[in-house]
């Protein structure tokens, strides 16, 4: 893997991971293209998670400063800020279907459903999914604060991103609309709730590198994690803005025009 090719896929990774339109199913289709291999695209993927979740954590330090503190001081028996504890239980509740689902159904993903096919198959369906989304945000704007309750079927929302193609991003952001959050507060959990997922991601990605052995090109590597990193901090900063204004359906109309084209692509070929 050359230089162009790092900077390409640290693009993709880092305009992609926090936008609703599926980092994955990007990465497999770049991927494909390229022609990257395996050992390679192992180290890819870890080295990218690590740098853009080194992102939303610079991004958020002073919201995670906030809720450790809270976490503390709650184990400590001491006074807390009620909307602080039930953002961190909401978020440690929300991780738990990801992490539970992922290992059983990590495995078959990979084997079976990382091809453009699945993925244009997939980024169509979550466009359908984010436009009743915004279909019912409008008729029942927002109604109600977050809960743990809410955090736990965000995180099951957020488990539909173990496929190709469905953003993590999008899943959980929709799936906090339909649940009476805003469009900005669902967009904030869904980027605090990336931090562990993406974390566990690439730890999984790293171990299994360790594993396969190879030899790995680790310097354009580490150029495509720099341009990832920034890249991410920066979307994060646009999209939270866009999504105080704004709705999902420039990614909606996004979705399925991609989803069209790499169907057309893959049956010509």
């Amino acid at each position: 893997m050359d230089i162009l090719q790092a900077v390409i896929l640290g693009l993709v990774q880092g305009v992609t991971e926090f936008l609703p339109i599926s980092s994955t199913g990007h990465l497999v289709l770049v991927r494909n293209w390229m022609d990257i291999s395996d050992v390679n695209g192992l180290a890819v993927d870890a080295v990218l998670h690590f740098a853009t979740t080194i992102a939303v954590i610079a991004y958020f330090w002073q919201d995670l400063l906030v809720l450790t503190s809270a976490l503390f001081r709650k184990l400590g028996r001491l006074p807390v800020n009620e909307r602080d504890i039930t953002m961190v239980y909401a978020l440690i509740i929300g991780t738990i279907p990801a992490v539970l689902l992922g290992i059983f159904l990590e495995p078959v993903v990979t084997t079976y459903l990382e091809t453009p096919l699945f993925v244009a198959g997939f980024l169509f369906l979550a466009s359908l999914f984010f436009l009743y989304a915004e279909w019912k945000y409008y008729l029942k704007p927002i109604d109600g604060a977050l809960t743990a309750r809410k955090g736990l079927l965000i995180g099951l929302f957020q488990a539909m991103a173990l496929v190709p193609g469905f953003s993590r991003s999008g899943s959980t952001i929709a799936g906090g609309m339909l649940l009476g959050l805003s469009r900005y507060e669902s967009s904030r959990f869904s980027f605090l709730l990336a931090i562990p997922i993406t974390l566990g991601v690439g730890a999984k990605k790293s171990l299994d590198l360790l594993r396969m052995g190879g030899s790995v090109d680790w310097g354009p590597i580490l150029v495509g994690a720099v341009v990832a990193g920034i890249t991410a901090f920066v979307v994060v900063h646009f999209f939270l803005s866009f999504m105080r204004k704004y709705t999902l359906w420039p990614f909606i109309w996004y979705g399925i025009i991609l989803s069209g084209l790499v169907a057309y692509v893959s049956f010509l070929t």
